[in-house]
């Protein structure tokens, strides 16, 4: 056998690594450039150049994932199934090549499909809020109400600071004659989304949600007794509604709410410790809790009224604003009472 010398070996192994490491950049490069097709809505490129860094990077699941969204963008339907189902079917599939092909399945009405994948899809990953979510919404879709939205409550219960199951959650309450449960997930989902397009949408619903609770308490269905924390904070909302009983607006929404979280925290250690309620009192302490609600309730109800409270409360409205982008919202599991 040849002797071949040390040196030889090492730079032979440099060279390797560096062809290597040059491959996945150029894996890199075309990855980034098919996004940009992608995203400017040219998809026929981004499918050539997709295919052209899996050559260089084959087992990468982000090109992967990110060529079948581009299938499903397009519309091309009959690839992004025929390619799902490869990426699905491989041990250790990835969550998001189960959330994409489910997406396309519900696109063209493969409800039956769509069903077994997002089971396989829970199975694999039980603690993804957002195959729940996914599933409550196809379920919901199929008329098929309370089933979804005991899917939205097991992602919720699972995933606690994923917030689409709680906006599916407060609509659903809230269409219902059960109105506890959508003031409660509608304020969850506002602090955990707070700036996005469905933002505005459950302000209102959680105004309207406040107005549905007072004003027609004896046509709505009663907390279930068996649910101690249910009692409670229904018993509360009761406790105080005269200070709503003249108009529901937004300071008397907040005066109603300031008085009930006093009563929660009278008695130490609460019995059913809460993250949203103690949002409120830390808001309370801070002396925010005023832009708070106008932040919640006062643009929802007169716009006019909210943008002159802002000009005339400017500080504490800033104050408010800069305090609620520095933080972090994050529900702890173990507190889903429902």
């Amino acid at each position: 056998m040849k002797f071949i010398p040390k040196n030889i070996i090492l730079a032979m192994s440099f060279f390797l690594a560096s062809m290597v490491a040059l491959a996945q950049d150029d894996a890199a490069s075309l990855h980034q450039k098919g996004r940009t097709f992608m995203q400017s809505g040219d998809y026929a490129n981004a499918t050539l150049v997709f295919k052209k860094a899996l050559e260089q990077n084959p087992a990468n699941t982000e090109i992967q994932n990110d060529l079948l969204f581009n299938y499903y963008l397009s519309a091309d339907y009959g690839n992004a199934m025929q390619y799902g189902r490869q990426l699905t079917d491989k041990p250790g599939a990835d969550l998001r090549s189960f959330q994409l092909l489910g997406l396309t399945y519900r696109a063209i009405e493969e409800i039956k499909e769509a069903e077994r994948l997002y089971k396989r899809g829970i199975e694999a990953y039980s603690k993804s809020g957002v195959l729940y979510n996914e599933y409550g919404e196809l379920l919901y879709g199929r008329k098929k109400y309370e089933e979804a939205a005991e899917q939205w409550e097991k992602g919720i219960a699972v995933d606690p600071n994923y917030s689409g199951n709680y906006y599916n959650a407060a609509k659903h309450y809230y269409r219902s004659t059960d109105k506890t449960w959508a003031l409660l997930y509608g304020e969850i989902f506002l602090n955990l989304e707070s700036y996005s397009r469905r933002t505005p949408e459950i302000k209102q619903l959680l105004l309207d949600a406040y107005k549905k609770y007072y004003t027609n308490m004896n046509g709505m269905k009663a907390p279930d007794k068996a649910n101690g924390f249910e009692m409670a904070f229904t018993g509360l909302l009761n406790k105080h509604a005269a200070v709503v009983g003249s108009g529901i607006t937004t300071p008397s929404i907040t005066i109603m709410r300031t008085r009930f979280i006093l009563d929660w925290f009278e008695k130490e250690p609460v019995k059913y410790p809460y993250r949203l309620f103690e949002y409120h009192r830390q808001l309370l302490q801070e002396g925010l809790f005023d832009a708070y609600n106008q932040w919640i309730f006062g643009a929802a109800q007169n716009l006019s009224e909210f943008q002159a409270w802002t000009l005339a409360n400017q500080k504490a409205y800033e104050a408010f604003s800069n305090f609620q982008k520095g933080r972090v919202f994050k529900l702890p599991e173990g507190q889903n009472y429902r």
